[in-house]
């Protein structure tokens, strides 16, 4: 790559939707535009997974309009379902995937429509220069899509700096989930797994989305109101950064029940405000949270969550060893500047290749 460094981002919907992948986004476009990258952002509509006609000949056109050459960084989001669009150009733009997780392992998806988007992902990233993604794990998944190790290039998120939590100060245990309610995420299996210790003192403060997935905001209000929790179980919402702080200052542990991770950015977070983690050892989870940090228990096994807060909340000292655990591993958590600086360097390496 000569003179000026230059790419284009296409990104699904609005880059400032408040989740894990869009935040990535952003924090790399900043971080590249700080290094002298001239960085154009581009959206390819609204609906992605699952665009209506209307999208994707928005997508099209914007796609059409890019220069012979450009090197075009697509959001998987919106890419795994463009193969024939990313194949029709790939003799004359320079492609890299940026997959936070394969589309294929969403969770609740039927077969049919699983094996849909699995082929339809692997197709596309067949036609792109490069691919990369925010964890060890993930890249080894692209292993079943085809995509060849040279092709991929792992850089994991960073994390923003922050105050150690220092808790709730009192007798009633305060556990946080920051995460937009959908089925991945395992807000039910959590509410399940808490319905058997109301005979213990807790409150769970959940931040992030309710509107993203109606279907899964509603079956998660009907649990809760099932289990009769509607004063231990608080749902907050999407949050701005100052909300965010403030439960985090006020939380004593972290938990947060996905069935997949293509990282993990809020458990990253929640390590880097010295609080102990209960999770699951899906996808990149193991990778995220070391065991001096957390217990990471099977995805979709209540009676084993249930079982890891149960010692939360009963051993103080347990529940104190994982928060040294997590404040002696939050100095080696990478910051932003240099998971840009390695986007950066994939990038250019990518830009170098041969065309075919």
């Amino acid at each position: 790559m000569t003179g000026e460094p230059r790419c284009s981002f296409l990104v699904p919907g609005d880059l400032n939707t408040r989740t894990g992948g869009y935040a990535y986004d952003r924090h790399v476009i900043e971080g590249l535009r700080a290094r002298q990258w001239a960085v154009e952002v581009l959206s390819a509509g609204e609906g992605y997974p699952a665009p209506e006609a209307a999208a994707l000949e928005r997508t099209a056109r914007v796609v059409e309009a890019l220069p012979d050459g450009a090197l075009v960084v697509a959001d998987g989001l919106a890419f795994g379902v463009l193969p024939e669009l990313a194949q029709r150009h790939a003799q004359r733009l320079d492609w890299v995937a940026l997959v936070h997780h394969p589309l294929s392992l969403e969770t609740g998806l039927n077969p049919g429509r699983r094996q849909a988007l699995f082929d339809s992902e692997r197709r596309a990233l067949a036609a792109a220069r490069g691919v990369i993604v925010t964890s060890p794990s993930t890249a080894r998944a692209l292993a079943d899509f085809d995509v060849e190790a040279s092709r991929v290039a792992v850089v994991e998120p960073g994390t923003e700096p922050a105050p150690l939590s220092r808790g709730s100060g009192g007798e009633v245990l305060s556990l946080l989930c920051v995460a937009t309610v959908t089925p991945r995420k395992g807000h039910a299996l959590l509410i399940e797994a808490l319905a058997g210790l109301k005979d213990r003192r807790w409150v769970l403060h959940c931040a992030g989305s309710l509107v993203m997935d109606a279907a899964c905001t509603s079956a998660l209000l009907q649990a809760i109101d099932a289990h009769g929790l509607q004063e231990r179980v608080r749902l907050h919402g999407e949050q701005d950064d100052a909300g965010l702080r403030a439960l985090y200052a006020k939380a004593d542990a972290f938990v947060l029940p996905s069935f997949h991770e293509g990282y993990g950015m809020a458990l990253a977070e929640a390590l880097a405000h010295g609080l102990p983690v209960i999770s699951t050892r899906a996808g990149a989870i193991p990778d995220t949270v070391p065991v001096e940090a957390g217990v990471l228990v099977e995805p979709g096994e209540p009676a084993a969550l249930r079982a890891a807060l149960q010692r939360l909340m009963d051993d103080a000292a347990w529940r104190a060893r994982l928060g040294a655990g997590a404040r002696s591993v939050r100095g080696r958590l990478p910051n932003w500047a240099q998971s840009s600086a390695r986007f950066a360097s994939a990038l250019a390496g990518f830009a170098r290749a041969t065309r075919p």
